[in-house]
């Protein structure tokens, strides 16, 4: 019992030895704010323990030098007076702040000399010199009134909402740096196949809110609205819609079986039923030749539909690219009839006689079940291919 008490109490000691040390090794590297996170956590636990001494001048050397650094870097800062500093500035006056209400709850520290400074003066002053440069970018880059710079305009209005988010007009600039800075993209479908494209397909392949795209920069219209330019277009091109006639085919197959019926007596040469060795009549299966007829018919229907989206810069009245797309939709009902001894039918024949005929669906809801695969296609298209 002992030998654990004393081994524990050498662990203690070794564990508080090795935090000093690895302080130490922090406050040579000038990894201050580790020194001080560490001192903190281990002051928390015991102010007056062994190494309470220690942690205390560690803390005391880290915070001292960090403050002096920070506020050095900051009168740097200051002194050469280029707005975009406005954004260190800020958040060096955070950090001192942050660091002081770490320390805060532990003071007063025996033998220690911090000394906390409020901050809260240099803090709104900075945080409004910062605001103010972010309004003032957001709107610079918003004026060049080019697209990708409304998107850098709206990343500093988006800073400036998550530092003030009552700034005045704020909300204004950032819905239009939003508008300025979407690609337009105006979708029209064309029928070119001389085929009529069910009203519901077409409202199906023009809904972009299925296709899961989640393009924040990117809006699909098939429909113009005033105050839009569109600076890019796709268009949904219909080239061929080939309907198959309707066909019907019969096959008949002969099927013919050896079946078991039942039983009979054995009989000898003269008719009379042969005895076994116990004088009981002998019985054997009986055998059977069955035919039946059965007749397959298949009833199809096919589609093919070739189509095509061509990508375009309409700015610059080009095309980017072009997307083939095809599908090929089957209408096929098979059953089947027979004539005879059912039980001369295979399994496979069974199952078919199960089936009946199936009423031939309509051209335009072949072309709907085609346009399934269509839709598909151009999704993949859509999330493959962005225009930026």
């Amino acid at each position: 019992m002992r030998t654990t008490t004393t081994l524990f109490v050498v662990l203690l000691l070794l564990t508080g030895c090795n935090s000093v040390k690895r302080n130490q090794r922090f406050l040579a590297q000038g990894d201050y704010d580790q020194v001080i996170e560490l001192a903190v956590k281990k002051l928390q636990k015991d102010k007056n323990g062994k190494n309470s001494d220690a942690h205390i001048y560690l803390l005391e050397e880290a915070f001292r030098r960090i403050v002096d650094e920070d506020l050095s870097r900051i009168n740097f800062l200051k002194k050469e007076n280029v707005p975009a500093h406005t954004r260190e500035i800020y958040y060096l006056y955070c950090d001192l702040d942050k660091r002081q209400e770490l320390i805060r709850p532990l003071l007063p520290l025996q033998g220690a000399q911090i000394n906390l400074v409020n901050y809260s003066d240099q803090l709104i002053a900075s945080k409004r010199n910062f605001a103010d440069y972010l309004f003032a970018e957001g709107n610079r880059y918003l004026n060049r009134n080019q697209i990708l710079d409304a998107r850098v305009a709206y990343g500093f209005f988006s800073d400036l909402k998550n530092l003030r988010t009552n700034y005045q007009g704020l909300d204004d600039k950032l819905e239009e740096a939003h508008f300025k800075g979407t690609d337009f993209v105006f979708v029209d479908l064309n029928n070119r196949s001389g085929q009529i494209i069910p009203f519901r397909l077409e409202q199906e392949l023009l809904d972009f809110n299925t296709y899961g795209l989640n393009d924040y920069w990117t809006e699909y219209h098939h429909r113009s609205e005033n105050g839009i330019h569109y600076n890019f277009g796709i268009d949904l091109d219909f080239k061929e819609i080939i309907i198959s006639p309707e066909r019907i085919s019969e096959k008949t197959y002969q099927r013919k079986k050896v079946i078991n019926d039942g039983w009979e007596y054995l009989l000898d040469r003269n008719g009379n039923v042969v005895k076994d060795s116990l004088g009981n009549d002998v019985k054997v299966d009986k055998y059977i030749t069955v035919l039946a007829n059965v007749t397959y018919t298949e009833q199809i229907k096919s589609v093919h539909v070739g189509a095509e989206a061509i990508y375009k810069d309409l700015l610059r009245n080009q095309i980017l690219n072009k997307h083939p797309m095809g599908t090929e939709f089957i209408f096929e009902n098979i059953f089947a009839s027979y004539q005879g001894d059912e039980r001369a039918l295979t399994a496979e024949d069974v199952e078919f006689t199960k089936n009946n005929f199936f009423p031939f669906p309509s051209n335009p809801q072949m072309v709907l079940d085609a346009g399934e695969a269509i839709k598909v296609q151009l999704k993949e298209i859509l999330q493959n291919n962005r225009f930026r």
